[in-house]
Protein backbone atom coordinates (compact mmCIF):
# COMPACT_ATOMS: atom_id res chain seq x y z
CA UNK A 1 0.00 0.00 0.00
CA UNK A 2 1.32 3.38 -0.94
CA UNK A 3 1.16 5.44 2.01
CA UNK A 4 0.42 9.71 1.40
CA UNK A 5 3.63 10.08 3.20
CA UNK A 6 5.26 8.22 0.19
CA UNK A 7 3.08 9.43 -2.48
CA UNK A 8 4.62 13.11 -0.61
CA UNK A 9 7.72 11.93 -1.47
CA UNK A 10 7.15 10.29 -5.04
CA UNK A 11 5.92 13.78 -6.31
CA UNK A 12 9.25 15.49 -4.75
CA UNK A 13 11.60 13.03 -6.62
CA UNK A 14 9.63 12.88 -10.03
CA UNK A 15 10.88 16.76 -9.97
CA UNK A 16 13.53 17.43 -12.69
CA UNK A 17 17.02 16.58 -11.59
CA UNK A 18 19.04 19.33 -9.62
CA UNK A 19 21.94 20.10 -12.60
CA UNK A 20 23.16 23.16 -10.34
CA UNK A 21 24.15 20.06 -7.47
CA UNK A 22 25.29 17.50 -9.89
CA UNK A 23 27.70 19.98 -11.85
CA UNK A 24 30.02 20.05 -8.67
CA UNK A 25 30.27 16.84 -7.72
CA UNK A 26 30.61 15.78 -11.57
CA UNK A 27 33.43 17.96 -12.03
CA UNK A 28 35.49 16.63 -8.80
CA UNK A 29 35.49 13.30 -10.34
CA UNK A 30 36.54 14.51 -13.84
CA UNK A 31 33.03 14.58 -15.50
CA UNK A 32 31.60 17.08 -17.62
CA UNK A 33 27.95 16.77 -17.08
CA UNK A 34 24.61 17.82 -19.21
CA UNK A 35 20.86 17.41 -18.43
CA UNK A 36 18.75 17.09 -21.09
CA UNK A 37 14.89 16.92 -21.05
CA UNK A 38 14.69 15.14 -23.93
CA UNK A 39 16.72 13.12 -26.26
CA UNK A 40 17.02 9.92 -28.43
CA UNK A 41 19.49 8.19 -26.66
CA UNK A 42 22.21 9.44 -23.99
CA UNK A 43 24.16 6.39 -25.01
CA UNK A 44 23.89 7.39 -28.64
CA UNK A 45 24.52 11.02 -28.13
CA UNK A 46 27.90 10.08 -26.06
CA UNK A 47 29.16 7.90 -29.20
CA UNK A 48 28.50 10.52 -31.48
CA UNK A 49 30.46 13.45 -29.51
CA UNK A 50 33.59 10.88 -28.65
CA UNK A 51 33.48 10.11 -32.65
CA UNK A 52 33.39 14.10 -33.32
CA UNK A 53 29.88 13.79 -35.15
CA UNK A 54 27.29 16.53 -34.60
CA UNK A 55 25.43 16.10 -31.78
CA UNK A 56 22.60 17.71 -29.93
CA UNK A 57 24.15 18.62 -26.49
CA UNK A 58 26.69 21.76 -27.24
CA UNK A 59 27.63 21.76 -24.15
CA UNK A 60 29.69 18.04 -24.16
CA UNK A 61 30.47 18.53 -27.60
CA UNK A 62 34.06 19.58 -27.26
CA UNK A 63 34.17 17.64 -23.80
CA UNK A 64 33.65 14.30 -25.32
CA UNK A 65 35.81 14.62 -28.22
CA UNK A 66 38.79 13.52 -25.62
CA UNK A 67 37.26 13.60 -21.92
CA UNK A 68 34.88 12.69 -19.89
CA UNK A 69 31.56 13.38 -19.50
CA UNK A 70 27.78 12.37 -18.29
CA UNK A 71 25.01 12.65 -19.59
CA UNK A 72 21.64 12.61 -18.14
CA UNK A 73 18.12 12.43 -19.82
CA UNK A 74 14.51 13.12 -18.36
CA UNK A 75 13.37 11.00 -21.19
CA UNK A 76 14.72 8.99 -23.99
CA UNK A 77 12.43 8.62 -27.44
CA UNK A 78 14.96 5.57 -28.18
CA UNK A 79 16.42 4.16 -25.13
CA UNK A 80 17.84 1.02 -25.60
CA UNK A 81 19.52 -2.22 -23.35
CA UNK A 82 21.13 -5.25 -24.28
CA UNK A 83 20.88 -7.62 -27.27
CA UNK A 84 19.19 -4.27 -28.43
CA UNK A 85 15.81 -4.58 -26.35
CA UNK A 86 14.04 -0.92 -25.28
CA UNK A 87 14.44 1.10 -22.07
CA UNK A 88 11.41 3.52 -21.20
CA UNK A 89 10.79 4.99 -18.34
CA UNK A 90 8.13 7.00 -17.07
CA UNK A 91 8.77 11.08 -16.69
CA UNK A 92 10.44 11.03 -13.41
CA UNK A 93 10.20 7.41 -12.39
CA UNK A 94 13.89 6.83 -12.91
CA UNK A 95 17.61 7.48 -14.06
CA UNK A 96 18.93 7.57 -17.44
CA UNK A 97 22.31 7.98 -17.89
CA UNK A 98 25.11 7.18 -19.73
CA UNK A 99 28.48 8.27 -19.20
CA UNK A 100 31.77 8.70 -21.21
CA UNK A 101 35.06 7.17 -20.05
CA UNK A 102 38.63 6.23 -21.29
CA UNK A 103 39.74 3.62 -19.17
CA UNK A 104 43.70 3.33 -19.77
CA UNK A 105 43.53 -0.79 -19.91
CA UNK A 106 44.45 -3.24 -22.42
CA UNK A 107 42.00 -4.39 -24.98
CA UNK A 108 41.64 -7.73 -24.10
CA UNK A 109 40.00 -6.27 -20.44
CA UNK A 110 37.54 -4.03 -21.79
CA UNK A 111 34.82 -7.17 -21.47
CA UNK A 112 35.57 -6.81 -18.08
CA UNK A 113 33.78 -3.13 -17.88
CA UNK A 114 29.91 -3.89 -18.05
CA UNK A 115 30.64 -6.21 -14.83
CA UNK A 116 32.67 -3.52 -13.39
CA UNK A 117 29.59 -1.17 -13.64
CA UNK A 118 26.99 -4.02 -12.44
CA UNK A 119 28.89 -4.85 -9.37
CA UNK A 120 29.48 -0.89 -8.93
CA UNK A 121 25.34 -0.20 -8.81
CA UNK A 122 24.73 -3.35 -6.72
CA UNK A 123 26.94 -2.00 -4.41
CA UNK A 124 25.46 1.78 -4.86
CA UNK A 125 21.27 0.04 -4.47
CA UNK A 126 22.80 -1.50 -1.00
CA UNK A 127 24.70 0.67 0.61
CA UNK A 128 22.21 4.08 -0.05
CA UNK A 129 18.81 2.16 -0.23
CA UNK A 130 19.29 -0.82 1.48
CA UNK A 131 18.05 -3.06 -1.09
CA UNK A 132 19.57 -6.41 -1.38
CA UNK A 133 20.63 -6.10 -5.14
CA UNK A 134 22.20 -9.15 -6.83
CA UNK A 135 23.43 -9.56 -10.44
CA UNK A 136 22.14 -11.89 -13.18
CA UNK A 137 25.07 -12.40 -15.45
CA UNK A 138 26.32 -10.44 -17.15
CA UNK A 139 24.83 -7.44 -15.38
CA UNK A 140 21.00 -7.43 -15.06
CA UNK A 141 20.49 -5.76 -11.49
CA UNK A 142 18.12 -7.19 -10.09
CA UNK A 143 16.02 -7.58 -6.01
CA UNK A 144 14.32 -10.71 -5.39
CA UNK A 145 14.59 -11.95 -9.17
CA UNK A 146 12.76 -8.51 -10.20
CA UNK A 147 14.93 -6.43 -12.53
CA UNK A 148 15.44 -2.76 -11.39
CA UNK A 149 17.99 -1.59 -13.51
CA UNK A 150 19.72 -2.24 -17.12
CA UNK A 151 23.49 -2.01 -18.30
CA UNK A 152 24.19 -1.14 -21.82
CA UNK A 153 28.44 -0.51 -22.46
CA UNK A 154 29.49 0.38 -25.88
CA UNK A 155 32.85 1.17 -27.33
CA UNK A 156 33.51 4.54 -29.35
CA UNK A 157 36.50 4.59 -31.19
CA UNK A 158 38.71 7.96 -32.58
CA UNK A 159 41.04 8.15 -34.87
CA UNK A 160 42.11 11.04 -32.82
CA UNK A 161 41.60 10.85 -29.45
CA UNK A 162 42.11 7.97 -26.71
CA UNK A 163 39.50 4.96 -26.64
CA UNK A 164 36.24 5.74 -25.26
CA UNK A 165 33.75 3.71 -23.90
CA UNK A 166 30.07 4.49 -23.19
CA UNK A 167 28.18 3.50 -20.46
CA UNK A 168 24.29 3.84 -20.10
CA UNK A 169 22.10 2.56 -17.29
CA UNK A 170 18.50 2.70 -16.68
CA UNK A 171 17.36 2.70 -12.88
CA UNK A 172 13.69 2.51 -11.57
CA UNK A 173 13.45 4.44 -8.99
CA UNK A 174 9.77 5.12 -8.20
CA UNK A 175 7.96 3.75 -11.13
CA UNK A 176 4.70 1.87 -10.22
CA UNK A 177 3.68 -2.01 -10.98
CA UNK A 178 1.67 0.33 -13.89
CA UNK A 179 4.41 1.78 -15.43
CA UNK A 180 6.78 -1.02 -15.20
CA UNK A 181 7.15 -4.14 -17.92
CA UNK A 182 6.95 -7.37 -16.82
CA UNK A 183 9.40 -8.92 -13.67
CA UNK A 184 10.53 -5.75 -13.18
CA UNK A 185 10.50 -3.52 -9.87
CA UNK A 186 11.79 -0.34 -8.79
CA UNK A 187 12.79 1.48 -5.08
CA UNK A 188 9.53 2.53 -4.62
CA UNK A 189 8.22 -1.44 -4.91
CA UNK A 190 10.72 -2.31 -2.68
CA UNK A 191 9.50 -0.14 -0.08
CA UNK A 192 12.81 1.69 0.19
CA UNK A 193 12.69 4.48 2.83
CA UNK A 194 11.34 7.48 0.96
CA UNK A 195 14.08 9.60 2.03
CA UNK A 196 16.32 8.12 -0.09
CA UNK A 197 13.76 8.25 -3.50
CA UNK A 198 15.47 11.33 -4.23
CA UNK A 199 16.98 11.11 -7.80
CA UNK A 200 19.67 13.98 -7.60
CA UNK A 201 21.09 12.63 -4.81
CA UNK A 202 20.66 8.97 -5.99
CA UNK A 203 22.53 9.45 -9.41
CA UNK A 204 25.03 11.27 -7.11
CA UNK A 205 25.94 8.41 -5.37
CA UNK A 206 26.09 6.07 -8.53
CA UNK A 207 28.62 8.40 -10.23
CA UNK A 208 30.85 8.48 -6.83
CA UNK A 209 30.59 5.16 -6.95
CA UNK A 210 31.25 4.22 -10.54
CA UNK A 211 34.23 6.94 -11.03
CA UNK A 212 35.71 4.63 -8.06
CA UNK A 213 35.01 1.80 -9.49
CA UNK A 214 36.39 2.30 -12.73
CA UNK A 215 39.21 3.88 -11.07
CA UNK A 216 40.20 0.44 -9.45
CA UNK A 217 39.64 -2.03 -12.22
CA UNK A 218 42.22 0.49 -14.08
CA UNK A 219 44.82 0.15 -11.13
CA UNK A 220 44.29 -3.46 -10.62
CA UNK A 221 42.52 -5.22 -13.29
CA UNK A 222 42.55 -8.24 -12.09
CA UNK A 223 40.49 -7.29 -9.00
CA UNK A 224 37.27 -6.62 -10.80
CA UNK A 225 37.18 -10.54 -11.10
CA UNK A 226 36.68 -11.55 -7.27
CA UNK A 227 34.83 -8.49 -6.83
CA UNK A 228 32.42 -9.84 -9.51
CA UNK A 229 31.73 -13.20 -7.77
CA UNK A 230 30.65 -11.79 -4.85
CA UNK A 231 27.60 -10.26 -6.11
CA UNK A 232 26.50 -12.68 -9.12
CA UNK A 233 23.69 -14.49 -8.85
CA UNK A 234 23.79 -16.81 -11.50
CA UNK A 235 27.19 -18.57 -9.70
CA UNK A 236 26.00 -22.05 -8.17
CA UNK A 237 22.67 -22.18 -9.76
CA UNK A 238 21.48 -24.38 -12.83
CA UNK A 239 20.74 -22.11 -15.74
CA UNK A 240 19.69 -22.20 -19.15
CA UNK A 241 21.78 -20.40 -21.15
CA UNK A 242 19.70 -19.00 -24.42
CA UNK A 243 22.21 -18.09 -27.15
CA UNK A 244 21.69 -15.51 -30.28
CA UNK A 245 21.11 -18.70 -32.75
CA UNK A 246 18.28 -19.52 -30.79
CA UNK A 247 19.32 -22.81 -29.13
CA UNK A 248 19.28 -23.40 -25.78
CA UNK A 249 22.34 -25.19 -23.35
CA UNK A 250 20.83 -26.12 -19.69
CA UNK A 251 23.42 -26.75 -17.12
CA UNK A 252 25.69 -25.43 -13.99
CA UNK A 253 26.98 -21.97 -13.84
CA UNK A 254 29.99 -22.37 -11.84
CA UNK A 255 32.24 -19.51 -12.52
CA UNK A 256 33.01 -16.40 -15.02
CA UNK A 257 36.83 -17.15 -16.53
CA UNK A 258 39.39 -14.18 -16.81
CA UNK A 259 37.44 -12.26 -19.94
CA UNK A 260 34.15 -11.95 -17.99
CA UNK A 261 32.64 -14.66 -19.68
CA UNK A 262 30.18 -17.37 -18.04
CA UNK A 263 31.07 -20.95 -17.87
CA UNK A 264 28.72 -23.55 -17.65
CA UNK A 265 29.51 -27.02 -16.98
CA UNK A 266 32.68 -26.22 -18.59
CA UNK A 267 31.81 -24.00 -21.72
CA UNK A 268 32.53 -20.49 -22.10
CA UNK A 269 29.29 -18.16 -23.49
CA UNK A 270 29.86 -14.37 -24.47
CA UNK A 271 27.07 -13.41 -25.68
CA UNK A 272 23.87 -14.56 -24.36
CA UNK A 273 20.30 -14.82 -22.13
CA UNK A 274 20.95 -16.41 -18.87
CA UNK A 275 17.48 -17.93 -17.48
CA UNK A 276 17.93 -18.54 -14.40
CA UNK A 277 16.27 -22.24 -13.21
CA UNK A 278 14.89 -23.10 -9.66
Amino acid sequence: MVTARVEAAVGRSRRPLDAAALSPLAAGLGLALAVVDEIDSTNAELGRLARGLPGSVPALSVTARTGQAVLVAERQTAGRGRLDRSWQSADGAGLMVSVLVRPAVEARQLGWLPLVVGTSLVRTLRAHAGVPAVLKWPNDVQVDGAKIAGILVELAPSPTAPPAAVIGFGLNVTARAGELPPNSTSLLLLDVDPSRLDRTELLGAVLTDLADAVSRWVSAPGQARDDYRGVCATLGRPVRVELPDGTSVVGIATDVDEFGRLLVDGRAFSAADVVHLR
